[in-house]
């Protein structure tokens, strides 16, 4: 059966919206990039956040502790509308306990060809790479 989701988005003023769950934490978007992140970040955020979470799980069930984390994502946009992406690049960087390039590698794929429902909310034709780097 298909679980729904639901959140609600409030206008402040200008272009500043306010939302989220309801009774959960609330999120500022902006389309001037000014009161919080504009809706195109906001989705880049979310994709990050979405692989990021999966990364950490997989890698937790693999016994593998992680120190820090940092995630870099960068979208390359079409110059007409819709300015849709085409491309992602996410730059995951690790430290930790135990970390071998070769697994945290498989966490990312798992993340990104299986679990992450951002990503795979998004158009089939944007090509999403990344690349690793352990400290």
């Amino acid at each position: 059966m298909a679980q729904q989701t639901h959140a609600t988005l409030v206008w402040r003023e200008g272009m500043e919206f306010e939302g989220g769950v309801p009774g959960g934490p609330a999120s500022v978007v902006d389309g001037n990039g000014r009161a919080g992140p504009s809706p195109v970040i906001t989705l880049l955020l979310a994709a990050a956040g979405c692989t990021g979470s999966d990364v950490v799980s997989i890698l937790e069930k693999m016994r593998i502790r992680v120190a820090t984390f940092r995630i870099e994502i960068s979208g390359v946009r079409r110059d007409e509308e819709p300015r849709r992406f085409v491309s992602l690049h996410l730059s995951y960087r690790l430290t930790g306990e135990g970390l071998e390039e070769s697994r945290v590698r498989r966490a990312i794929d798992l993340s990104l060809e299986k679990y992450c429902s951002v990503t795979h909310s998004l158009a089939p034709d944007i090509a999403i790479t990344y690349d690793v780097a352990l400290g």
